[in-house]
């Protein structure tokens, strides 16, 4: 199991948040942030095999768009306990349902070249009967249609007779030529449901009605005339006949709803997830990113000793980087099971390594990676101390917190696990940083975890030499710049470079050789 501390550690936390905002609809969002690293190798493959399905058929512009899905699955839950459901909300299930359909029937006749995603497109359920009894009631705008019901019919035939008649009425009043001094203006307009026209107040009584609002100022009554209370009565009635005819017409379709309320969860359920994959895709090309080939631990016959991993990258860039980013190259061969990275600080080691821990999450969660050519081991578990995590509720010293780290990492991994330290042996004095840090990866080399560790202690440049398994690296350093390249070269390892940088900017020759007589000479 991957843990949660080593996902916010390399940051996957962010990457999905990125994944995110390539999906659809709120289904597929949701699907994209609960991501997390499969250990499992068949499904790692399966994932990568949907992805890389899901890019050829967007590079080969053929339209698979999940536009008009809406997560419906609450309402549809809501419906088998009798909770009705809104008109918008029946459109949006009628469209969800649609959509799905459409999808299915475009994957399924595509079944040879994207198999996967044709097998998931099969399991949308498409709930026909439900679609042609919510478009037999509603309209596009979310409008229930006069002919979902005889009764509708009826009632709004009534319904418009009645206005019409009550408009007549209204519009002959406030055309009198009697009543246009009473009048504030010659308007109809509605108060309470009611169908009132405005009088100024000191003419109350001169047309006889009911008050049913008064203005902000106290100058304009708004009266129901005594000539319309019966029409508009009879026109009132039928708008609330019509509001309960409308609320039985959606409960019997909230009704049908209920009754295949599974099928539809399950339909929100493989859309979302196909937008989880499409983003996956449209990912992928955004960052120009490769498929991975993830490998089985394989037992390496020339060295028993090896644990079987394997990690190779080539032009490998971390996807958080903006800007130029350089690409680092990585490669634990046939013997090499621990790799020591060292360099001077602010080199590029830290990015190195969370690009290295990144990557391999990201492939394990069917992402492809920033990288030109990628082989990879699905690990059990991924493990990292990275960057200066100082817990301050605790009073922890910089070493003591990566101590705690460390100790805890030693505890879980095994030789399925891929383990990153940072910067081992730092915060303490330099002889026994170095010795702890020694003693750290012995233990490590011996059990035979996966391990890439930055440091800064030379003496662990010359026990990668002397140690089988393990092998130095270095971000390089150009020293006609002054500057690091940010290049991870393999096989070689760093150095601090104070005597030449301090050449470079003017330190007299005499002191610069004074310096080089005190350095130890396996160390120049």
């Amino acid at each position: 199991m991957i843990s949660d501390k080593s996902i916010q550690t390399l940051e996957l936390n962010k990457i999905l948040e990125q994944l995110v905002k390539h999906t659809t609809f709120s289904g597929g969002a949701q699907l994209a942030r609960a991501v997390h690293p499969t250990d499992d190798l068949d499904e790692a493959r399966t994932w990568q095999q949907e992805t890389s399905e899901a890019r050829r058929l967007i590079e080969d512009q053929t339209s698979i768009a999940l536009g008009g899905a809406r997560d419906v699955r609450e309402a549809a839950q809501g419906a088998t306990r009798g909770i009705m459901i809104e008109a918008q909300v029946l459109l949006d299930i009628r469209y969800t349902l649609r959509r799905g359909t459409t999808i299915k029937r475009t994957l399924g006749r595509m079944k040879g070249p994207y198999p996967l995603l044709s097998d998931i497109a099969a399991q949308i359920e498409e709930c026909q009967a439900l679609q042609e009894s919510i478009a037999r009631v509603l309209n596009d705008k979310g409008e229930v249609l006069d002919s979902a019901s005889p009764q509708l019919a009826i009632i709004r035939r009534d319904m418009k007779v009645s206005y019409d008649k009550l408009q007549t009425k209204l519009a002959r009043i406030i055309s009198s030529s009697t009543n246009a001094l009473y009048l504030q203006e010659s308007i109809i307009t509605t108060r309470n449901g009611r169908y009132v026209v405005p009088i100024k107040a000191e003419f109350k009584g001169r047309i006889p009605g009911i008050v049913h609002d008064m203005s902000a100022s106290g100058a304009t009554l708004f009266i129901e005339p005594l000539a319309t209370v019966e029409i508009n009565n009879e026109y009132r009635e039928l708008q609330l006949s019509e509001e309960k005819e409308i609320r039985r017409i959606l409960l019997a379709l909230t009704e049908e709803v209920g009754e295949v309320a599974d099928q539809i969860i399950r339909t929100v359920e493989v859309l979302a997830y196909l937008d989880l994959v499409f983003a996956r895709a449209q990912y992928a090309i955004q960052m120009r990113a490769a498929m991975p080939d993830l490998l089985p631990v394989r037992p390496r016959p020339n060295n028993p000793h090896h644990p079987g991993t394997t990690i190779t990258l080539k032009g490998a860039r971390h996807p958080l980087l903006t800007g130029n980013v350089v690409p680092i190259d990585v490669e634990l061969d046939e013997q090499t099971w621990v790799l020591v990275v060292t360099g001077p600080n602010t080199g590029g080691k830290t990015v190195s390594i969370k690009t290295i821990g990144l990557l391999v999450l990201m492939a394990q969660c069917g992402l492809q990676i920033p990288a030109e050519e990628a082989k990879l081991t699905v690990f059990d578990g991924v493990f990292a101390d990275i960057g200066d995590e100082q817990s301050i509720e605790q009073s922890l010293s910089t070493f003591s917190s990566h101590m705690t780290n460390t100790i805890s990492i030693l505890r879980e991994c095994d030789e399925h696990s891929l383990v990153l330290l940072d910067e081992l042996g730092a915060g303490t004095d330099p002889a026994e940083g170095s010795a702890l840090a020694r003693a750290v990866l012995t233990h490590l080399v011996e059990r035979r975890v996966t391990t890439v560790v930055t440091t800064h202690h030379p003496e662990l440049k010359i026990y990668s030499v002397e140690t089988p398994g393990v092998r130095n690296a270095s971000v390089e350093f150009d020293l006609a710049t002054l500057r690091p390249t940010y290049r991870l070269i393999i096989g070689l390892p760093g150095r601090s470079n104070a005597l030449a940088i301090a050449k470079r900017l003017g330190l007299s020759e005499e002191i610069i050789e004074a310096a080089r007589k005190m350095v130890a000479t396996e160390d120049l």
